[in-house]
């Protein structure tokens, strides 16, 4: 996980189960805040799979109580229950008690007892039901006619009775009703269950910070603190479901669950997602800040405008672009030129040979036994003796202190053309407009498709370099 690490003594056996103990207590308070936040969503099946511990535990931590109006009328159907069994359905006593289940059936529709803990949803299903038993559409004239003595003795009592028990009953015992604290919202006794948790992991804390602070001098208590930030998770009495990096972490260092294969695997992928979208960023920024350098004409002023040159700063004091127009000449001169020297006779002695043809007496010659190989010997020493004696002047022209002032005028003139040349006829203009095309180009199809291209590469390549690491 992302946790600061802390320095690693040499651990004894003791120090490992006790670790492993408050790991195991963490879960332990885990689980009770898991469960806290899932009982008021989940209590309906709570209360099938385990109705006594799930009525204790809304009464004591939720303020949690039987709601009176529901509860009201599923004793008053017990005691109708109770009272066909002794006197009969046409007893004066039925008809009183029929008569009272339909006015609290009309108080349950009107007043909705459901609704002050969200479960105005289970009035709805017990309303259709109803009308669907009924065949009616109105609701309250379905409970009206379901509790009648004609009715109930028209379908049979038991067989209507056996229908509330199983299908509406069930739903009308799940409403309850909840208190409200002073704060206007609903009464939450969590924490007097969880402050003893939190105690021990407070004391567990200041123990360690303690400990630590006194075996390395150096290290304050809040540095100290820092390296075990995630235990101040298990101190909050708010958002506790965060209490789950604290557990997984402490899980992990007590050696109850191995998560270093994972923390490996999450760490790389950031890694390389973090590293793609940076260098794409990286890279659209420099391509972007080109862009801007062009349409502003600081490249121009720059290259093409000596005199902006003034309020340029300089840190090695050296011209670079005459600097390395010197470069490329001398390695032109020394490195390239020796090269192609064949190339270059065979150019000229090419260029002698059509100047000759075109000679009528050069023509009239060719007739003649032996001129012909004697012309193509005379062209190859003159051509060859052209491209030396260049060859030879240029080098020495270098080595030369006239010559070398000469080839610095002649690049300075060369600079100084080729500037003025450049801004003749918008060809500047249009330069940079197409090299700003240029880069938006290159933006578009190439740099913004690292994410696309890289990423998967990134990831092959980490997860290769892991398990050739895991291996060793």
């Amino acid at each position: 996980m992302l946790a600061r690490r802390e320095p690693q003594p040499t651990r004894s056996r003791l120090s490992l189960w006790f670790d492993r103990a408050i790991a195991a207590l963490a879960l332990l308070n885990l689980g009770l805040v898991a469960f806290d936040m899932s009982y008021i969503p989940w209590r309906d099946w709570y209360l099938k799979q385990f109705p006594a511990f799930t009525q204790w535990y809304g009464e004591q931590f939720k303020g949690i109580e039987p709601h009176r109006d529901t509860v009201a009328y599923l004793e008053t159907v017990d005691r109708l229950t109770e009272q066909v069994t002794q006197t009969g359905l046409s007893s004066p006593e039925v008809n009183r008690l029929l008569s009272d289940l339909r006015a609290q059936s009309d108080k349950m529709i009107d007043e909705n007892p459901f609704e002050l803990v969200g479960k105005s949803g289970q009035l709805e299903r017990i309303k259709n039901d109803m009308r669907d038993r009924i065949g009616n559409d109105s609701s309250k004239q379905s409970f009206a006619t379901f509790w009648s003595q004609n009715y109930l003795s028209q379908q049979g009592f038991n067989q209507e009775i056996a229908f509330f028990e199983n299908e509406i009953r069930p739903v009308i015992a799940t409403n309850y009703f909840r208190s409200i604290d002073e704060t206007g919202g609903f009464v939450d006794r969590f924490w007097k269950l969880d402050i003893w948790f939190v105690g021990i992991f407070a004391l567990e804390l200041l123990a360690r910070t303690f400990y630590l602070s006194r075996r390395y001098r150096g290290v304050s208590w809040f540095d100290t603190i820092l390296w075990r930030w995630y235990d101040l998770l298990l101190l909050i009495p708010f958002w506790r479901w965060l209490r789950v990096i604290p557990v997984v972490i402490r899980l992990n260092q007590a050696k109850l669950v191995n998560l270093e294969p994972l923390r490996n695997r999450m760490s790389h992928s950031l890694v390389a997602n973090f590293a793609v979208e940076l260098t794409e960023i990286v890279v659209l920024r420099i391509i972007d800040q080109t862009q801007n350098l062009l349409r502003d004409g600081n490249v121009t002023r720059l290259l093409l405008k000596p005199d902006t040159r003034k309020r340029y700063i300089e840190l090695s004091g050296v011209d670079e672009v005459e600097a390395i127009a010197n470069r490329l000449i001398s390695v032109l001169v020394y490195r390239v030129l020796p090269q192609i020297k064949p190339d270059v006779q065979a150019i000229i002695q090419h260029s002698l040979s059509r100047v000759l043809q075109q000679l009528p007496a050069y023509n009239g010659l060719q007739l003649v036994p032996g001129v012909t190989d004697l012309s193509k010997q005379l062209t190859d020493r003159i051509a060859s003796e052209v491209s030396e004696t260049a060859y030879h002047a240029l080098v020495e022209s270098l080595k030369d202190t006239t010559g070398a002032e000469l080839t610095r005028q002649l690049i300075e003139h060369l600079m100084t053309t080729f500037r003025a040349e450049v801004q003749e006829e918008q060809t500047l203009e249009e330069i940079e407009a197409l090299l700003t095309v240029f880069l938006e180009e290159v933006k578009v199809n190439y740099v913004k498709n690292l994410a696309e291209e890289d990423i998967d590469t990134l990831r092959q390549q980490t997860q290769q370099i892991y398990q050739i690491t895991r291996s060793k």
